[in-house]
């Protein structure tokens, strides 16, 4: 058998020989509390699933799928099957299959610590036990038996015995509970991703959604100790607010009866769109003060999950090649819902700053793929959750709605709930109702948009006559595949007042190489000509000479906030590309940052700087380089208005720029008490973001770490604790947490990611340059041992990238030509870190040339 593993091929065999009628999983959690663990082996609960499935050829063989520590039974059709005979550790084989069938699975399944499959986790604080389940693409098989492909839809019935105190809750109703035993309504025809069980002693909201004849039960729940900062109400706003636009939009009815949101501890994902049992991370739950552009985001991720209940859940694609047809609906969908819908009527702002800056990233990655991917096999389909299945398509759609229309676009949507509600559908199923609705050519369109990989950069021409008018603008289009493009093109000029302001705008077709916007003849001369204003295309902008001056000196000035979101999201992919010098972005950050209005977009650029800093500055100019960041961040963090979520935000981007002394002392001061900034209150989470710097550059010691946990003692201090030591310089604290995490599986996936993100410190390059030949060492040798998820955790936060040298790039090299035959995700992951290491080195030699 090949193991964890489940190819493309063999699921479209097995879809072909089978059709499911239903599941039936009993479930005992009752050992989730047992104060002991086992002598030997992980920790365990009964699971006993039975299928109920027809054969299209009697007689046939097949496979369950099933990973667990240890199979007590298995039934086909009344018939006993040795466990040793038919299961593997992954696959329980099914032979002589009979035109109907009942299998019977009576298995010990594993509690997980990565958050995949029946996640386990013990409160620190009060020593409560919270379980929640977390399934894609291909985890429920670890939790019970299953058919594991999207494709082979059926209802769920799920029956649960919980420890005494403890709540319940699945995709479908409570019908019953009894003796400690719930039982749940059976769901709809659903995919094994999406089913889920959630169990502990949860706090829990409820509320009701009522439009018209249609009412749907509410619910919200986090564990007890996040409960006085559950802010459940704008939790049922948003949700409400989500059902009525989508409700009045897609004209189908939310098909899955109650919808309860779980708010859960040490999630891997932002969230997962279960039918009526939504999960989110628990970060979404704010312990301290945050700005507007947390809440947004959390609203985004409530809608954003909202949609996947028509596209994902009620319409499923047929395999993970197609994962885009819900993938990037749903992040459209939620940011348009967000902006019609709720108060957060700007956030097409972040998505062109924040969501798109995703997508660049990974389009011009080696693993580019299309929309529409190659998906071989479910290691294909774990790393295709990327910047291009989401915030490319996302950004695809945004174009088709330029192409054919808004009201041309729901009304596909709304055809294609109705022809395929509760099915499987391919992009074909898509194109085909698109192009029924609005007389386009959405072969052609799919052709150049979803099935070809790789971002276009458009860039104006333009020359004037002697009186300063246009006498032509060209836009000319550069990438491997030329697309048609649906753009605005923006002129913009500064105003008596001083702003920048757009006095022209024309909306035109762009396709090949060189297109001229012949509307534009005549027009005054621009100060700056912006390309994709208003955001309809997804395209890198760049600007001409003129345009590119204006932006250095009056970058501030640009009035509309989506327009000056573009141009600093244009200036840093001229960054990235080593088109401009890392030291003129910064710059740029540090003149003009200050002034912007937008919190999110402000978030965006402090990130943004700090990369520029500790990837792509000149190594002889970095120390310079923090230093200016550092100062500029206390010159606005002193400026800013007292309270204000400017404040906060400029407060954390001096804790991670700082880099001296004085820094330091005034961290210390403000932990302390005895430096005060007006209005800048130190709350919890803001202790943390100053110890970590202080942490890292040996201020603080282990004992005030510990100290600071006592004060904070949950589950949100000890990830931070943990950060912050392994964080201190130290070759001893370095060797710890490399065998924490390399060499020992015992700590949780939260916990995993905390101390690799706290080992790899931008001012410890020196002290982190031993472990270079131990990372390729142990890549096939984690990437075999561990979970995909934690793999993934490891090679990519571990990889080597702060020793940004030839020497590097070169071991890398190495470890590729010496191992084609490893695993391609691994492979996939060290060549994604080898290209941004390049791409490091590239922007490096251009800001060298600058100085």
């Amino acid at each position: 058998m090949p193991g964890e593993n489940l190819s493309r091929d063999e699921a479209r065999r097995r879809a072909e020989l089978l059709s499911v009628d239903g599941y039936e999983v009993a479930l005992d959690l009752r050992s989730a509390v047992d104060a002991t663990e086992p002598a030997e082996g992980p920790r365990t609960f009964r699971s006993v699933t039975t299928v109920r499935f027809r054969s299209a050829v009697p007689g046939a063989t097949t496979f369950a799928d099933l990973i667990a520590p240890s199979v007590n039974a298995v039934t086909l059709n009344g018939r006993s099957l040795d466990p040793a005979e038919v299961f593997d550790g992954a696959r329980v084989t099914l032979a002589d299959l009979a035109s109907e069938n009942v299998l019977v699975v009576d298995a010990n399944c594993a509690y997980s610590r990565t958050g995949e499959g029946m996640h386990r986790f013990v409160d620190p604080e009060d020593g409560e036990v919270y379980l929640y389940t977390q399934y894609e693409p291909a985890d429920a098989r670890r939790v019970y038996t299953t058919f594991e492909q999207p494709d082979l839809k059926a209802p769920h019935r799920f029956e649960v015995t919980a420890p005494e105190g403890w709540q319940v809750w699945s995709n479908g109703a409570e019908e019953s509970r009894e003796g400690g035993v719930w039982r749940f309504a059976e769901t709809a025809p659903i995919s094994t991703y999406i089913t889920c069980v959630v169990a502990g002693p949860y706090h829990y909201v409820t509320d009701t959604y009522t439009r018209g004849d249609l009412t749907i039960p509410l619910g919200a729940m986090c564990r007890k100790g996040l409960a006085k900062h559950f802010d459940a109400d704008d939790v049922f706003l948003v949700t409400k607010q989500g059902f009525d636009f989508f409700h009045e939009h897609f004209d189908y009815p939310y098909p899955f009866g109650k919808y309860d949101q779980a708010f859960v501890p040490e999630y891997n994902l932002g969230a997962m769109e279960n039918p009526g049992m939504v999960t989110f991370r628990e970060e979404y739950i704010f312990r301290g003060k945050v700005t507007r552009a947390a809440y947004e985001r959390r609203c985004n991720t409530i809608l954003h999950e909202m949609a996947h209940m028509w596209f994902g859940d009620l319409v499923t694609m047929k395999w993970w090649d197609d994962l885009w047809l819900k993938e990037s609906f749903a992040d459209f969908m939620g940011t348009f819902s967000q902006v019609e819908a709720t108060r957060f009527d700007q956030a097409w702002v972040t998505f062109a700053n924040n969501r798109k800056a995703w997508a660049y990233r990974a389009d011009q990655l080696p693993s580019t793929h299309p929309v529409t991917a190659d998906i071989r096999d479910l290691e294909d389909a774990k790393l295709n959750f990327d910047g291009i299945t989401y915030a490319k398509g996302a950004s695809v759609l945004k174009q088709l709605v330029a192409y054919v229309g808004r009201e041309a676009f729901l009304e596909g949507a709304r055809r294609y709930f109705k022809a395929h509600a509760y099915g499987n559908t391919t992009l074909d199923d898509l194109l085909s109702v698109l192009g029924e609705v609005s007389g386009r050519d959405m072969a052609q369109w799919s052709r150049a948009w979803l099935q070809t990989a790789g971002v276009n950069a458009l860039t104006p021409v333009v020359t004037y006559d002697a009186a300063g008018r246009i006498t032509e603008l060209a836009v000319l289009q550069e990438g491997d595949e030329l697309r048609p493009h649906r753009v605005a093109v923006g002129l913009y000029r500064l105003d008596g007042a001083g702003a920048l302001v757009r006095y022209a705008r024309v909306e035109t077709d762009v396709a090949g190489a060189r297109t001229v916007v012949a509307e534009l003849a005549g027009a005054e001369r621009p100060d700056l000509v912006l390309v994709n204003d208003d955001d309809l295309t997804y395209c890198k902008i760049r600007f001409d000479e003129g345009s590119l001056a204006t932006l250095r000196r009056h970058l501030g000035d640009v009035s509309d906030p989506l327009a000056r979101a573009l141009c600093w999201s244009a200036l840093w992919n001229l960054t990235r590309d080593g088109l401009m010098p890392a030291r003129d972005f910064l710059s740029l950050v540090l003149a003009f940052a200050g002034r912007e209005s937008d919190v999110g977009v402000l978030q965006m650029l402090h990130a943004q700087a700090l990369g520029a800093v500790t990837h792509y500055a000149a190594p002889a100019w970095r120390e310079q380089g923090a230093r200016d960041l550092a100062a500029g961040a206390l010159h606005e963090l002193r400026l800013a208005e007292p309270g204000s979520e400017h404040q906060l935000t400029w407060a954390r981007f001096f804790a991670a720029s700082a880099s001296s002394q004085g820094d330091f002392l005034l961290l210390q001061g403000l932990l302390e008490g005895s430096a005060r900034i007006d209005g800048l209150e130190v709350d919890q989470e803001l202790r943390w973001d100053f110890l970590l710097p202080l942490a890292a550059h040996g201020v603080v010691d282990e004992g005030v770490l510990a100290a600071e946990l006592s004060r904070d003692d949950t589950a949100s201090g000890k990830r931070h604790q943990v950060r912050c030591l392994a964080a201190r310089p130290s070759a001893a604290v370095k060797d710890q947490a490399w065998a924490a995490v390399v060499e020992s599986d015992a700590l949780s996936n939260a916990l995993a990611e905390a101390t690799i993100s706290g080992m790899q410190q931008p001012s410890q390059r020196a002290l982190l340059a031993p472990y270079t030949d131990r990372y390729f060492a142990m890549l096939e040798r984690v990437w075999a041992e561990r979970s995909i998820q934690i793999g993934m955790d490891v090679v990519r936060g571990l990889f080597p990238a702060l020793q940004d040298d030839e020497a590097t790039l070169a071991a890398t090299d190495a470890w590729l030509a010496a191992h084609e035959d490893a695993a391609p995700a691994l492979r996939r992951l060290v060549l994604e870190s080898r290209d941004d290491l390049a791409r490091a080195l590239r922007a490096q030699a251009c800001d060298a040339a600058a100085g």
